[in-house]
């Protein structure tokens, strides 16, 4: 602990890196808009749900960019190019016309994610860097601060829309995104472009360090990228469902709310706790044990009934948060910490495809109870995968042959 708070200029970069994160973390606040955003535009309600989707793939397609321009740009031009894209993204929000309310999909779904996933990526970066012997400690604070915005703004949010209605509400939020973007981008700056000593840090970069292009041509990338995907696959699924799924399990109207803030927190402590627990035990079996985790919650819920039924929910959020705070620094510790930004936006190609796919494909299944069985197969199929990955034995990847450098 003392190291870490001997780092004063990495300390002040990861404080105002995990302020910003939680304006940043307005992502998952989609919820609230819906119905608001549906009856000032007209709008059918699975259309205005839609946006999310739009959001949150080119959240990834944002974390990717990101990565690759930081090198060219520094981490705090990428950091407030993000922020003014979001903000940009919801001030031309407050101004889509009734007539084409689908122009909501470009306004917030893609300027805001792509937004998003730049200054997310560019963030989680610098934590790293700075912090290159507690990565787990940092990238845990940073994306805890993510995950926690929606415990800050959904009820911000709601009121926001209830008092002022849907145009309103978008010009506050695009002009405090706007000031938080131009007040703090500044602060985040990676060790090199403050011209700070990192003796830590240039150990690690002893390592091979590999591109992107190289991990695509390694089995560990697929290990890492699927188990990723399929342990995400049970929160996406059960996410929208959680109030309808309470009250079939016996759960009142107020603990069914109860339960979707539970698990609000749940995600906002994962992201701390199982990098943390992994910076103890390892990141793979970390990541082993988080995935074991989710699978047997998943079959849980088969069964499960009233508080049992909250605790099994509650753990797998829990879960799904520990996925963001671990896999970017499995990541580093796979591929070198000097492409991390742009090899953690290629493993989150699986995060993206899990949120898409999966939700369409078990809604072909009828039986609530046969959905659990394959969300919790899929977890400890997950689960097999980092085994393979352990049985490597490799602290680093080998690519094959015919892997090129960018």
């Amino acid at each position: 602990m003392s190291a870490i708070t001997a780092n004063r200029q990495g300390l002040k970069v990861l404080i105002t890196g995990s302020v910003l994160q939680l304006f940043l973390g307005i992502i998952y606040v989609w919820s609230e808009f819906v119905g608001p955003v549906g009856t000032w535009l007209d709008w059918d309600t699975a259309a205005v749900k839609l946006t999310s989707s739009f959001m949150l793939s080119f959240f990834v397609i944002g974390i990717l960019t990101g990565g690759r321009l930081q090198g060219r740009m520094g981490a705090h031009r990428v950091t407030l190019l993000g922020g003014l894209l979001l903000a940009a993204g919801m001030c031309a929000a407050a101004f889509v016309p009734a007539k084409t309310p689908w122009l909501l999909y470009g306004a917030y779904g893609v300027a805001g994610g792509f937004g998003v996933g730049m200054a997310y990526n560019a963030v989680i970066s610098c934590a790293q860097k700075w912090f290159p012997r507690n990565r787990g400690f940092a990238t845990g604070i940073s994306v805890c601060a993510f995950g926690f915005s929606t415990v800050i703004f959904a009820p911000l949010v709601k009121w926001l829309l209830g008092s002022l209605g849907a145009r309103a509400a978008f010009l506050l939020l695009s002009g405090t995104f706007l000031v938080a973007a131009l007040s703090l981008s500044g602060f985040i700056r990676l060790p090199a472009e403050t011209g700070t000593p990192n003796a830590a840090s240039a150990a690690l970069l002893a390592k091979k360090q590999y591109t992107t292009r190289e991990i695509l041509g390694t089995k560990e990338f697929y290990f890492i990228a699927l188990s990723l995907m399929l342990g995400t696959a049970a929160f996406f699924i059960l996410n929208p469902s959680f109030k309808t799924l309470a009250a079939e399990r016996g759960l009142t109207g107020g603990m069914a709310t109860g339960l979707v803030m539970l698990t609000g927190v749940a995600n906002a402590l994962g992201r701390l706790g199982v990098p943390l627990l992994s910076d103890k035990i390892g990141r793979s079996r970390g990541a082993l044990v988080t995935l074991a985790a989710t699978g047997t919650c998943a079959l849980a819920l088969c069964f499960v009934q009233s508080y049992a039924f909250m605790g099994a929910v509650a753990l797998i959020a829990f879960c799904y948060g520990g996925f963001s705070g671990i896999y970017p620094v499995i990541t580093a510790d796979y591929f070198g910490i000097r492409n991390v930004g742009s090899n953690y936006g290629a493993i989150m190609v699986g995060f993206a495809l899990s949120a898409l796919l999966f939700p369409m494909g078990i809604a072909l299944i009828d039986s609530v109870t046969a959905k659990f069985v394959v969300l919790g197969v899929f977890a400890f199929a997950g689960a097999g995968l980092v085994l393979l990955l352990m049985g490597a034995g490799k602290r680093e990847a080998t690519p094959r042959p015919s892997a090129t450098p960018l």
